[in-house]
Protein backbone atom coordinates (compact mmCIF):
# COMPACT_ATOMS: atom_id res chain seq x y z
CA UNK A 1 0.00 0.00 0.00
CA UNK A 2 1.29 3.65 -0.65
CA UNK A 3 1.94 5.68 2.15
CA UNK A 4 -0.96 8.26 3.02
CA UNK A 5 -0.95 11.78 0.98
CA UNK A 6 0.27 14.56 3.19
CA UNK A 7 2.46 17.59 2.66
CA UNK A 8 4.57 17.65 5.71
CA UNK A 9 8.04 17.40 5.89
CA UNK A 10 10.21 14.46 4.50
CA UNK A 11 9.94 11.14 5.46
CA UNK A 12 12.87 9.09 7.19
CA UNK A 13 14.69 6.81 5.17
CA UNK A 14 13.87 8.71 1.87
CA UNK A 15 16.87 9.88 -0.31
CA UNK A 16 16.56 12.84 -2.15
CA UNK A 17 19.53 13.04 -5.47
CA UNK A 18 19.32 15.53 -7.36
CA UNK A 19 22.46 14.47 -9.87
CA UNK A 20 23.53 11.55 -11.45
CA UNK A 21 27.12 11.70 -9.27
CA UNK A 22 24.69 11.65 -5.65
CA UNK A 23 23.36 8.31 -6.68
CA UNK A 24 25.45 5.33 -4.57
CA UNK A 25 27.05 3.37 -6.83
CA UNK A 26 26.08 -0.02 -5.06
CA UNK A 27 22.68 1.00 -4.88
CA UNK A 28 21.32 -2.53 -6.23
CA UNK A 29 18.71 -3.46 -8.48
CA UNK A 30 15.43 -0.82 -8.52
CA UNK A 31 11.95 0.05 -9.71
CA UNK A 32 11.71 2.99 -11.43
CA UNK A 33 9.23 5.28 -12.33
CA UNK A 34 10.04 8.59 -14.16
CA UNK A 35 7.82 11.95 -15.23
CA UNK A 36 7.67 15.48 -14.57
CA UNK A 37 5.19 14.62 -11.46
CA UNK A 38 3.85 17.66 -11.47
CA UNK A 39 1.37 18.11 -8.48
CA UNK A 40 1.95 14.35 -8.31
CA UNK A 41 -1.93 13.94 -8.76
CA UNK A 42 -3.87 10.88 -8.43
CA UNK A 43 -3.04 9.75 -11.81
CA UNK A 44 0.89 10.16 -10.56
CA UNK A 45 -0.25 8.29 -7.36
CA UNK A 46 -1.45 5.49 -9.65
CA UNK A 47 1.79 5.02 -11.20
CA UNK A 48 3.74 5.44 -8.25
CA UNK A 49 1.51 3.04 -5.73
CA UNK A 50 1.62 0.59 -8.84
CA UNK A 51 5.37 0.30 -8.97
CA UNK A 52 5.27 0.32 -5.08
CA UNK A 53 3.81 -3.07 -5.27
CA UNK A 54 6.34 -4.45 -7.73
CA UNK A 55 9.09 -3.17 -5.64
CA UNK A 56 7.26 -4.57 -2.49
CA UNK A 57 7.22 -7.99 -4.14
CA UNK A 58 10.42 -8.54 -4.83
CA UNK A 59 12.32 -6.58 -1.68
CA UNK A 60 13.65 -3.62 -4.01
CA UNK A 61 13.48 0.14 -3.77
CA UNK A 62 11.48 2.30 -5.33
CA UNK A 63 13.35 5.58 -7.28
CA UNK A 64 11.00 8.39 -8.70
CA UNK A 65 12.89 10.09 -11.22
CA UNK A 66 11.65 13.73 -11.64
CA UNK A 67 13.06 16.64 -13.30
CA UNK A 68 14.05 20.36 -12.69
CA UNK A 69 13.39 22.75 -13.76
CA UNK A 70 10.07 21.37 -15.91
CA UNK A 71 11.94 20.72 -19.55
CA UNK A 72 9.39 23.03 -21.10
CA UNK A 73 11.16 25.89 -19.21
CA UNK A 74 14.25 24.78 -21.05
CA UNK A 75 12.86 24.02 -24.74
CA UNK A 76 9.90 26.15 -24.84
CA UNK A 77 10.13 28.85 -21.49
CA UNK A 78 7.22 31.07 -23.45
CA UNK A 79 4.74 27.84 -22.91
CA UNK A 80 6.15 26.83 -19.93
CA UNK A 81 3.05 26.18 -17.34
CA UNK A 82 3.42 27.38 -13.67
CA UNK A 83 4.76 24.54 -11.40
CA UNK A 84 1.86 23.06 -9.07
CA UNK A 85 4.30 22.25 -6.52
CA UNK A 86 7.69 23.49 -6.29
CA UNK A 87 10.71 20.68 -6.70
CA UNK A 88 10.89 20.17 -2.97
CA UNK A 89 7.36 19.96 -2.15
CA UNK A 90 7.20 17.44 -5.01
CA UNK A 91 10.01 15.24 -3.43
CA UNK A 92 7.98 15.13 -0.41
CA UNK A 93 4.90 14.31 -2.21
CA UNK A 94 6.80 11.46 -3.92
CA UNK A 95 8.00 9.96 -0.51
CA UNK A 96 4.59 9.89 0.82
CA UNK A 97 2.95 7.87 -2.26
CA UNK A 98 5.47 5.44 -2.20
CA UNK A 99 8.85 6.39 -3.38
CA UNK A 100 12.06 5.53 -1.55
CA UNK A 101 14.46 7.51 -2.92
CA UNK A 102 14.33 10.28 -5.87
CA UNK A 103 15.97 11.41 -8.43
CA UNK A 104 15.85 15.33 -9.69
CA UNK A 105 17.86 15.23 -12.76
CA UNK A 106 18.65 19.17 -13.54
CA UNK A 107 16.99 19.51 -16.64
CA UNK A 108 19.28 21.05 -19.71
CA UNK A 109 19.40 21.25 -23.33
CA UNK A 110 22.39 18.77 -23.11
CA UNK A 111 19.76 16.20 -21.54
CA UNK A 112 17.39 16.79 -23.87
CA UNK A 113 19.65 16.11 -27.08
CA UNK A 114 20.19 12.27 -25.78
CA UNK A 115 18.46 9.90 -27.77
CA UNK A 116 15.95 7.24 -26.11
CA UNK A 117 18.36 4.90 -26.31
CA UNK A 118 21.50 7.42 -24.65
CA UNK A 119 18.40 7.80 -21.87
CA UNK A 120 17.74 4.80 -20.82
CA UNK A 121 21.66 3.54 -20.99
CA UNK A 122 22.80 6.70 -18.58
CA UNK A 123 19.26 6.57 -15.92
CA UNK A 124 17.95 3.39 -16.09
CA UNK A 125 21.03 0.70 -16.58
CA UNK A 126 24.25 2.66 -15.50
CA UNK A 127 22.78 4.90 -12.49
CA UNK A 128 19.55 3.25 -11.19
CA UNK A 129 19.74 -0.46 -12.41
CA UNK A 130 16.52 -0.88 -13.18
CA UNK A 131 14.52 -4.01 -12.84
CA UNK A 132 11.75 -2.25 -13.44
CA UNK A 133 10.21 0.85 -14.83
CA UNK A 134 6.61 1.98 -14.55
CA UNK A 135 5.44 5.10 -16.42
CA UNK A 136 2.31 6.34 -17.78
CA UNK A 137 0.69 5.19 -20.96
CA UNK A 138 1.51 8.38 -22.89
CA UNK A 139 4.50 8.92 -21.37
CA UNK A 140 7.31 10.42 -23.55
CA UNK A 141 11.04 10.65 -23.11
CA UNK A 142 14.38 11.57 -25.52
CA UNK A 143 15.11 14.05 -27.99
CA UNK A 144 12.53 15.47 -29.75
CA UNK A 145 10.25 13.21 -27.32
CA UNK A 146 11.19 10.38 -30.00
CA UNK A 147 10.84 7.27 -27.09
CA UNK A 148 7.96 5.96 -25.74
CA UNK A 149 6.52 3.12 -24.17
CA UNK A 150 7.02 0.63 -26.83
CA UNK A 151 10.76 1.47 -27.17
CA UNK A 152 11.09 1.01 -23.41
CA UNK A 153 9.73 -2.35 -23.46
CA UNK A 154 12.01 -3.22 -26.30
CA UNK A 155 15.31 -1.47 -25.25
CA UNK A 156 13.36 -3.29 -21.58
CA UNK A 157 14.42 -7.29 -23.38
CA UNK A 158 18.00 -6.25 -23.98
CA UNK A 159 18.73 -4.56 -20.83
CA UNK A 160 16.97 -6.67 -18.47
CA UNK A 161 14.05 -4.62 -17.02
CA UNK A 162 10.48 -5.21 -17.31
CA UNK A 163 8.26 -2.37 -18.40
CA UNK A 164 4.48 -1.23 -17.22
CA UNK A 165 2.97 1.14 -19.25
CA UNK A 166 -0.29 2.82 -16.86
CA UNK A 167 -3.29 4.15 -18.24
CA UNK A 168 -4.05 7.65 -16.71
CA UNK A 169 -7.87 8.11 -18.04
CA UNK A 170 -9.06 8.56 -14.33
CA UNK A 171 -12.19 7.00 -15.08
CA UNK A 172 -14.56 9.50 -14.39
CA UNK A 173 -12.31 11.87 -12.77
CA UNK A 174 -9.34 14.04 -14.97
CA UNK A 175 -5.88 12.94 -13.93
CA UNK A 176 -4.15 16.22 -15.59
CA UNK A 177 -1.86 18.63 -14.54
CA UNK A 178 -3.10 20.52 -17.03
CA UNK A 179 -7.02 20.07 -15.68
CA UNK A 180 -5.35 21.34 -12.48
CA UNK A 181 -4.18 24.32 -13.34
CA UNK A 182 -7.27 25.21 -15.32
CA UNK A 183 -9.55 24.68 -12.08
CA UNK A 184 -7.25 26.74 -10.18
CA UNK A 185 -7.30 29.97 -12.47
CA UNK A 186 -11.14 29.82 -12.00
CA UNK A 187 -10.77 29.69 -8.61
CA UNK A 188 -12.31 25.83 -8.24
CA UNK A 189 -10.04 24.80 -5.57
CA UNK A 190 -12.70 21.96 -5.15
CA UNK A 191 -12.32 20.58 -8.79
CA UNK A 192 -8.65 20.75 -7.83
CA UNK A 193 -8.40 18.87 -4.94
CA UNK A 194 -11.04 15.92 -6.23
CA UNK A 195 -7.86 15.69 -9.13
CA UNK A 196 -5.17 15.74 -6.86
CA UNK A 197 -6.46 13.84 -3.92
CA UNK A 198 -5.70 16.33 -1.40
CA UNK A 199 -6.28 20.33 -1.19
CA UNK A 200 -4.02 22.31 -3.18
CA UNK A 201 -1.37 23.39 -1.67
CA UNK A 202 0.98 26.53 -1.52
CA UNK A 203 4.35 26.18 0.32
CA UNK A 204 6.87 28.95 0.76
CA UNK A 205 8.79 31.06 3.14
CA UNK A 206 6.63 33.97 4.91
CA UNK A 207 8.06 37.28 4.01
CA UNK A 208 7.41 40.57 5.71
CA UNK A 209 4.41 42.28 4.29
CA UNK A 210 3.46 46.00 4.29
CA UNK A 211 1.25 44.95 7.41
CA UNK A 212 -1.98 46.55 6.57
CA UNK A 213 -3.70 43.18 7.68
CA UNK A 214 -2.39 43.40 11.66
CA UNK A 215 -3.23 46.98 11.26
CA UNK A 216 -7.15 46.05 10.89
CA UNK A 217 -6.75 43.28 13.48
CA UNK A 218 -6.23 40.69 10.37
CA UNK A 219 -2.69 39.81 10.82
CA UNK A 220 -1.36 37.57 7.70
CA UNK A 221 1.07 35.05 6.58
CA UNK A 222 2.72 36.47 3.37
CA UNK A 223 3.59 33.60 0.40
CA UNK A 224 4.78 35.30 -2.83
CA UNK A 225 3.50 33.14 -5.82
CA UNK A 226 6.06 34.14 -8.29
CA UNK A 227 7.05 31.12 -10.44
CA UNK A 228 4.16 28.85 -9.02
CA UNK A 229 0.32 28.21 -9.73
CA UNK A 230 -2.12 29.91 -7.08
CA UNK A 231 -5.85 30.20 -7.05
CA UNK A 232 -7.32 32.34 -8.61
CA UNK A 233 -7.63 36.02 -7.36
CA UNK A 234 -9.88 35.72 -4.59
CA UNK A 235 -11.26 35.14 -0.86
CA UNK A 236 -10.79 31.08 0.33
CA UNK A 237 -10.80 29.30 3.38
CA UNK A 238 -8.02 26.64 4.09
CA UNK A 239 -5.49 26.09 6.64
CA UNK A 240 -2.50 27.07 7.38
CA UNK A 241 0.60 24.58 9.00
CA UNK A 242 4.16 25.07 9.95
CA UNK A 243 6.78 23.09 8.24
CA UNK A 244 9.58 23.80 10.45
CA UNK A 245 8.12 21.75 13.59
CA UNK A 246 7.24 17.66 12.50
CA UNK A 247 3.79 17.08 13.09
CA UNK A 248 2.74 21.02 13.56
CA UNK A 249 -1.26 21.25 13.39
CA UNK A 250 -3.51 22.64 10.91
CA UNK A 251 -4.40 25.76 11.75
CA UNK A 252 -8.45 27.04 10.11
CA UNK A 253 -7.47 30.10 8.47
CA UNK A 254 -9.12 32.62 5.81
CA UNK A 255 -7.15 33.37 2.95
CA UNK A 256 -6.70 36.50 0.33
CA UNK A 257 -4.86 36.04 -3.33
CA UNK A 258 -4.10 38.52 -5.36
CA UNK A 259 -2.42 42.33 -5.02
CA UNK A 260 -5.08 43.83 -2.60
CA UNK A 261 -6.39 46.05 -5.05
CA UNK A 262 -8.13 48.54 -2.23
CA UNK A 263 -4.75 49.88 -1.58
CA UNK A 264 -2.97 51.20 -4.26
CA UNK A 265 0.35 50.93 -6.00
CA UNK A 266 0.94 47.14 -4.88
CA UNK A 267 1.11 45.12 -8.01
CA UNK A 268 2.91 41.96 -6.35
CA UNK A 269 0.58 39.19 -6.03
CA UNK A 270 0.68 37.31 -3.13
CA UNK A 271 -1.32 34.58 -1.16
CA UNK A 272 -1.96 35.90 2.79
CA UNK A 273 -3.52 33.86 5.05
CA UNK A 274 -5.16 34.89 8.87
CA UNK A 275 -5.28 31.77 11.41
CA UNK A 276 -8.87 32.48 12.81
CA UNK A 277 -8.42 34.21 16.41
CA UNK A 278 -4.82 34.17 16.29
CA UNK A 279 -3.21 37.64 16.74
CA UNK A 280 0.33 36.34 18.66
CA UNK A 281 1.40 33.84 15.62
CA UNK A 282 5.13 35.38 14.99
CA UNK A 283 5.89 33.86 11.20
CA UNK A 284 8.46 35.63 9.58
CA UNK A 285 10.95 33.99 7.55
CA UNK A 286 8.91 30.32 8.87
CA UNK A 287 8.23 27.91 5.86
CA UNK A 288 4.55 27.10 5.90
CA UNK A 289 2.17 25.41 3.89
CA UNK A 290 -1.61 27.00 3.22
CA UNK A 291 -3.97 24.90 1.41
CA UNK A 292 -7.25 25.84 0.20
CA UNK A 293 -10.08 24.26 0.82
CA UNK A 294 -13.56 26.45 -0.55
CA UNK A 295 -13.62 29.66 -2.48
CA UNK A 296 -15.49 32.21 -0.34
CA UNK A 297 -15.71 35.58 -2.82
CA UNK A 298 -13.68 36.89 -5.67
CA UNK A 299 -11.47 39.72 -4.93
CA UNK A 300 -13.53 43.07 -4.76
CA UNK A 301 -11.47 47.08 -4.64
CA UNK A 302 -13.42 48.55 -1.43
CA UNK A 303 -14.38 52.42 -1.23
CA UNK A 304 -13.13 52.29 2.53
CA UNK A 305 -11.28 50.89 4.71
CA UNK A 306 -14.65 50.38 6.89
CA UNK A 307 -16.45 48.15 4.14
CA UNK A 308 -13.21 46.39 3.93
CA UNK A 309 -13.21 44.99 7.26
CA UNK A 310 -17.20 44.26 7.76
CA UNK A 311 -16.44 42.08 4.65
CA UNK A 312 -13.58 40.75 6.19
CA UNK A 313 -15.09 39.74 9.13
CA UNK A 314 -17.81 38.18 7.57
CA UNK A 315 -15.21 36.17 5.64
CA UNK A 316 -13.46 34.89 8.72
CA UNK A 317 -17.26 33.67 10.04
CA UNK A 318 -17.69 32.18 6.16
CA UNK A 319 -14.71 30.33 7.18
CA UNK A 320 -14.88 28.91 10.41
CA UNK A 321 -18.50 27.26 9.47
CA UNK A 322 -16.69 25.63 6.21
CA UNK A 323 -13.48 24.34 8.45
CA UNK A 324 -15.28 23.72 11.56
CA UNK A 325 -16.77 20.05 10.59
CA UNK A 326 -13.84 19.38 8.13
CA UNK A 327 -11.22 16.89 8.56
Amino acid sequence: MARPMTACGILPLVRIWRSFDQVPSDLGRTVVVIGNFDGVHLGHQHVVGRAHEIAEADGLRLVAVTFDPHPMAILRPEHAPLALTDIDSRCVLLANAGADDVLVIPFSREIAGWSPEEFIERVLVETLHAKAVVVGANFRFGSRAAGDVAQLTVSGTSHDFLVEGIALDGGPQVWSSTYIRTCLAAGDVEGAAEALGRPFAVTGQVIRGDQRGRELGFPTANVPTKGIAAPADGVYAGWLRRLDQPGADLLPAAISVGTNPTFDGERERRVEAYVLDRTDLELYDVPVEISFVARLRGMVKFESVEGLVETMNGDVERARALLSGAP
